[in-house]
């Protein structure tokens, strides 16, 4: 084994042992401390996320004169979600939810539910905290766990820490990652009509695209990632929507044992025996929080960026951003595999399964499916991490020379992912996530009270039948916060007065 290998295995040791002695632990017991304190804002307060996510963005001037145009001030809540939404909803869907299957049973489905539930609470906390302490920039506003930590604890040091630990994991170690994937999974697809080895340069073909296909749009700026965002997601998640129903509706019968094994299975007295209820929890819950990355401190840096009337707002909705990751993603998955395997342990590992549940329901052609499906969600993943990147280099600079380069490096990560290995940088980047995830729970949870502040002023108003709306100085007491003037809310005062005058 030379020493590469040997780094690759201890990290490999290290991350699992971080994730079940530390990761786990403080993402339970700060999930239901949040649960509590915020009254299970993520149960009781669903229809307000479904109605706060079509709120439009301001608008601004651009001309002066009577004939003033105007143009979007930011991005909407819905854009917003859509970003945050292409990062979450990755490859970890699919292989990552029947890797979960797998090595935990059935049983790890229901604590993925769980931990879905409880972690809302805290995507609700770090999106609002990221919306409060947002900056204004060129193109959208911006803002994420560095501009909360700096300004809300006033360590502008933690917080350029921070940064640099999530533009290396994130933007850079995943974005290879991803493009590395989508890679595998044409290449799996094309195996069925021809022998890769006879293509050697396949990979090499797709990665030039795909880099050519991530220059375009990146360098386009945050609109235009919106904009594809906006686009993709819908259709992304409706296709796979489309391929769950058909093969469950195929499997009809299959559903009340699938559900039955999923709730026994995750409580099962025989599987203490074989450990098989830790194995449960541990990948249902390790997978759930890597997939919807409720608390991760990711989904702000997109959270910030919408232009809403309220702090509270964004939080919402991206606490609804969780629901649809598990709830709606994951769980489909689950069903694809579970209706075609009552017995997990007969089929292969992680997204064999999946190829082979396609497979039997729908035929050899499923393979190419599903390569489309992992294209898809590999490469929107792609987009949304170099989101969260761009918003972390913000913080730590606003030379524009700077964001070229960063643009530069994550189109070059994208082809030297498609064609190396990188079972090392997956490694690598499994280990930082624990990190980020272990600051931020931490960070927000002493920032608490001021997201509690932001939604007793919240749903004050909704008590009064108001359409929320937050300035500054409404709640003076919080420091450094820069956008929330009147400016910032022009467009949704004068609709609130009008609403008010019919």
């Amino acid at each position: 084994m030379n020493p590469l290998e040997k780094l690759n295995e201890f990290l490999g040791h290290a991350e699992g042992w971080l994730w079940t002695w530390a990761g786990m632990p403080v993402v339970l017991v700060l999930g239901l401390y949040f649960t509590i304190r915020t009254g299970a804002v993520q149960l009781r307060m669903i229809p307000a996320m479904l109605g706060a996510i079509t709120q439009k963005p301001q608008r601004e001037e651009v001309t002066g004169g009577e004939g003033a145009s105007q143009r979007t001030k930011s991005l909407s809540a819905f854009q917003a979600f859509s970003i945050s939404a292409a990062a979450r909803v990755g490859t970890g869907n699919v292989s990552g939810v029947a890797g979960a299957i797998f090595l935990g049973g059935p049983g790890a489905v229901l604590w993925m539910w769980i931990m879905c539930i409880v972690a809302g609470a805290a995507s609700f906390i770090e999106s609002t905290l990221a919306q409060l302490w947002k900056t204004r920039a060129e193109d959208t506003y911006k803002g994420g766990p560095a501009f909360y930590i700096h300004r809300g604890l006033g360590s502008r040091g933690f917080g350029a820490f921070f940064a640099i630990l999530f533009i290396f994991c994130f933007a850079f170690a995943f974005t290879s990652l991803q493009a590395n994937t989508i890679v595998d999974a044409v290449t799996g697809a094309v195996a069925l009509y021809a022998d890769p080895e006879g293509l050697p340069w396949l990979p090499v073909v797709l990665g030039i695209v795909l880099a050519a296909l991530t220059a375009g749009i990146v360098f386009g700026g945050m609109r235009r990632v919106a904009g594809v965002a906006q686009s993709m997601v819908p259709i992304m998640a409706l296709l796979y929507l489309i391929i769950g129903i058909v093969i469950v509706g195929m499997n009809l019968g299959e559903l009340p044992r699938v559900l039955t094994q999923i709730v026994t299975e995750a409580f099962a007295p025989q599987a203490v025996i074989g450990g098989g209820i830790g194995a449960a929890i541990v990948n249902g819950v390790q997978r759930g929080m890597l997939s919807n990355e409720a608390g991760m401190g990711s989904v702000p840096n997109v959270a910030a960026t919408a232009s809403v009337s309220h702090p509270v707002k964004q939080g919402l909705v991206q606490t609804l951003g969780v629901y649809f990751d598990t709830l709606l993603i994951c769980s489909i998955t689950a069903f694809i595999v579970l209706v075609s395997f009552p017995d997990v342990s007969a089929g292969g590992e992680g997204l064999v399964m999946v190829q082979e549940s396609l497979a039997s329901n729908l035929g050899p052609w499923a393979a190419v499916l599903l390569a489309a499906i992992m294209f898809l969600l590999a490469f929107t993943s792609v987009l949304g991490n170099f989101s969260y990147g761009e918003a972390n280099m913000h913080f730590l600079t606003a030379k524009r020379g700077w964001h070229i380069a960063f643009g530069v490096a994550v189109v070059a990560l994208v082809l030297m992912g498609s064609v190396i290995a990188v079972d090392l940088a997956w490694t690598i980047a499994g280990v930082s996530m624990v990190f980020i995830a272990l600051i931020n729970l931490v960070v927000i949870a002493l920032l608490t009270p001021t997201a509690l502040k932001l939604l007793r002023h919240y749903n004050a108003q909704r008590a009064q039948g108001l359409d929320p709306i937050f300035l500054a100085s409404d709640l003076p007491e919080i420091k450094n916060v820069e956008v929330w003037e009147d400016e910032d809310v022009a467009d949704y005062q004068r609709e609130r007065e009008l609403a008010a005058q019919s």
